[in-house]
């Protein structure tokens, strides 16, 4: 982001030097770093993005609950590199359960490294027949003793394979439905936990599968009570869902920057391309829908570091909003750009690729439009009586 006016009535005075210091930062220290063409070469650099932002304080946001700052953080260091993004990102997902509901020897344990970048968490909730129907999986913690046995097997899992430890989430009674879900933070190393293989995206992203096959764990890195991972995760996803949008926001910045400089010293036909009026009616576009996408994920972020409890409402707004929007105004980069857009090396043919992933994680656009839809259809109703 070039600068926050837009969104100034969201942030208060140290957003604003918070901004201009992880601008700066991703300028200097993640701009330049040549991209990884390739799934291993992405597991090596995401291992030291994940050292170059803990040093830099990248993530002291998530630790200090400041939604707003989480948002330009991720705004600022996707336009720079989606890959370190995609870092940030897992951060905070690993991170979030443990300040919402762990206890003070769990987050000294892991909150406090990850937090220092010198361990790399991830979140562990995807399976092969639970996707946005989250209460469906088939993962099950039984208990043992003084621990848990895990059985199961969870894919589409980000940092598979490179991180240190997991938020892992298994049923503890099937019969229970989302009621019998729980959560665990599961050591990379524990016995009967094993990295399956890597899945390949088409912008380079650790991504992978795991087992659990007899995964033993002790009852005290079970998260919160047994019952409440379900709601754990929600809550998780509810509060990181803006910082999506705001990753989706710095993607489609960098985009319409790339195309914006690429329109004014591009000349066809005796002038820029700038000065013809389809090409401006794509510029004047994709700026309002990046204006509009800012405006809802600050507003959601404002209203939850103001204290509200829940801002399911808002976050599926941004993100869905957001995202989608992000998907036009870069593909709309690329077009500007013709030729150059499609080639491989080029920064928008890699926001091209990195983009398209940010409408399906952490929830679909089309869950946060039901979302959406059912706050207003249960308003509507209480109204009625």
């Amino acid at each position: 982001m070039s600068d926050t006016h837009t969104v100034r009535a969201f942030l208060e005075p140290d957003h604003h030097a918070w901004g201009a210091a992880v601008a700066a930062f991703a300028a200097r220290d993640l701009a330049g770093r040549p991209h990884a063409a390739t799934d291993d070469a992405a597991r090596v650099e995401a291992r030291e993005l994940l050292r170059i932002m803990g040093a830099r304080g990248v993530f002291g946001p998530i630790g200090a609950r400041d939604l707003r700052a989480c948002c330009l953080a991720r705004e600022l260091i996707a336009a720079a590199s989606p890959l370190a993004d995609s870092v940030w990102a897992l951060q905070g997902l690993g991170i979030t359960p443990l300040l919402l509901d762990g206890t003070e020897d769990q987050k000294a344990r892991w909150a406090k490294p990850a937090l220092a970048g010198e361990a790399m968490s991830a979140f562990a909730i995807t399976e092969p027949g639970a996707g946005s129907d989250v209460a469906s999986m088939s993962t099950r913690a039984e208990r043992d003793g003084d621990g848990y046995v895990l059985h199961g097997h969870k894919w589409f899992i980000s940092n598979a394979g490179i991180a240190d430890w997991y938020v892992v989430f298994a049923s503890t009674d099937l019969s229970a439905g989302s009621r019998g879900v729980s959560a665990f933070v599961v050591p990379a190393d524990a016995e009967g936990l094993t990295f399956s293989g890597a899945q390949v995206m088409s912008a380079p992203h650790p991504l992978g599968e795991l087992t659990f096959d007899g995964c033993r764990v002790p009852a005290d890195h079970r998260i919160g009570d047994e019952g409440r991972g379900f709601r754990l995760a929600m809550a998780t996803l509810d509060q990181l869902r803006p910082t999506v949008g705001a990753a989706a926001c710095g993607m489609a910045e960098r985009a319409l920057r790339e195309a914006l400089d690429h329109a004014v010293r591009r000349e066809q036909f005796g002038k820029p391309i700038a000065e013809f009026q389809l090409v401006q009616e794509k510029l004047g576009r994709m700026a309002m829908d990046l204006t509009a996408a800012r405006m809802l994920v600050y507003r959601a972020a404002y209203e939850k570091d103001l204290g509200a409890e829940r801002i399911s409402t808002e976050a599926a707004m941004a993100k869905a909003f957001a995202t989608e929007a992000a998907q036009r105004i870069v593909d709309d980069a690329v077009q500007i750009l013709g030729g150059r857009g499609v080639m491989a090396d080029h920064p928008v043919d890699i926001l091209y690729r990195s983009v398209r992933a940010l409408r399906i994680y952490e929830g679909t656009t089309e869950i946060q439009h039901l979302i959406i839809a059912g706050k207003m259809v249960a308003d509507a109703r209480a109204e009625l009586g």
